[in-house]
């Protein structure tokens, strides 16, 4: 029994340890910072009631992100698409600019690839954001290799599009 437990201690540190590539994730996915807090805890209740049917000896991190996936996708099916007011909300701006040019680059970079089609900033934030093998985003993403290259490869030419060019 005290094995057992201790099974359990280790799986759930490991999950702790997955957090910041969920919120990576959540964020592709959701593109609004609360809503992907609130997708990596519903991500999280998920996984720990559900320990006991994860595989030992498979990857945590693709079970953690098929539960986000299709939760997200679940409520998103469901709810249509809900205008919340958050992104226009007074106490979400912030009072003073960031004036470093790195930050502007990067809110750039940011914006270009909120504007980018789901399926590809889905598959460009797997790879190249959160480090997952084309492999296991093909799994993920329930489609072949050669299309998760695809999407990643277009994706990268449509921000250097969106971009004009620019490299930082």
């Amino acid at each position: 029994m005290n094995n057992e437990s201790d099974k359990d201690a280790n799986l759930r540190q490991d999950v702790v340890e997955l957090m910041p590539a969920l919120r990576a994730y959540a964020y592709a996915l959701s593109r609004n910072r609360h809503d992907a807090d609130d997708l990596v805890q519903e991500t999280l209740v998920k996984a720990l009631a559900n320990l006991s049917s994860f595989t030992p000896g498979t990857r945590l991190r693709a079970w953690l992100f098929t539960i986000m996936r299709n939760t997200f996708y679940n409520h998103a099916s469901r709810s249509g698409r809900e205008v919340t007011g958050l992104d226009v909300a007074a106490s979400l701006q912030s009072p003073i600019e960031e004036t470093q040019e790195w930050t502007m680059r990067g809110k750039e970079l940011l914006e270009a690839i909120n504007r980018l089609p789901n399926h590809y900033r889905e598959t460009l934030v797997l790879v190249v954001v959160v480090g997952v093998s084309y492999e296991e985003a093909a799994r993920l993403c329930d489609c072949e290799i050669g299309t998760i290259k695809s999407r990643v490869n277009r994706a990268r030419s449509m921000i250097m599009t969106d971009l004009g060019g620019k490299l930082y």
